[in-house]
């Protein structure tokens, strides 16, 4: 159960202010129809932190306890670093409609996790719990809690959020994870 509840906690507090958060954003304005776009969100994230939440657990097959220990302490220490940049949006492609909510927000979610700290962070919590399915479940949560609200309140949530704040309390969680690790 730690693993469900230390995955969910981190991610949605690393994801708050992240470029999928803006991407919510974006679709939400641009289909007006949050139903498919929550849908599309869930099934990209369980997909993408699914084959991360893997990696971690298949990686550790090839390294000692101590190594990746190390690793996965060092990891946690750079993504809380990585944290404190604020991403910036990323351009969409303007032929969205012909695809639909549900479609256009799993390629775009799926694609645009691809190298971003949250699934870094799967991978590493995964290596660490060697808990995929947890893990899994875990970071998928977190990513709904930070980016539903977003879809459903859009710019209303978005003006009241202090960004700066979540960003600097995700980085202290990522850099006290790292921390544990390494000495524990």
């Amino acid at each position: 159960m730690e693993a469900f509840l230390v995955s969910t906690s981190t991610v949605a507090l690393a994801e708050i202010g992240d470029k999928t958060q803006l991407l919510s954003l974006f679709l939400a304005a641009r289909f007006r129809s949050p139903i498919p776009i929550i849908f599309g969100i869930l099934v990209a994230t369980l997909l993408n932190h699914g084959l991360s939440a893997w990696l971690g657990v298949w990686v550790t097959e090839f390294i000692s306890p101590q190594t990746g220990r190390l690793l996965i302490g060092i990891s946690f220490i750079a993504v809380a670093l990585w944290i404190l940049i604020p991403d910036k949006e990323d351009d969409a492609s303007s032929n969205l409609n012909r695809y639909g909510a549900f479609i256009s927000t799993v390629v775009l979610f799926f694609l645009a996790e691809i190298g971003d700290k949250t699934q870094i962070a799967t991978v590493i919590l995964a290596a660490q719990y060697q808990q995929l399915l947890l893990v899994t479940l875990g970071t998928t949560t977190g990513m709904m809690l930070a980016n539903v609200p977003i879809v459903l309140f859009g710019h209303r949530l978005m003006q009241k959020l202090p960004l700066n704040a979540a960003r600097y309390t995700a980085s202290i969680v990522f850099m006290l994870l790292g921390i544990m690790t390494l000495l524990l």
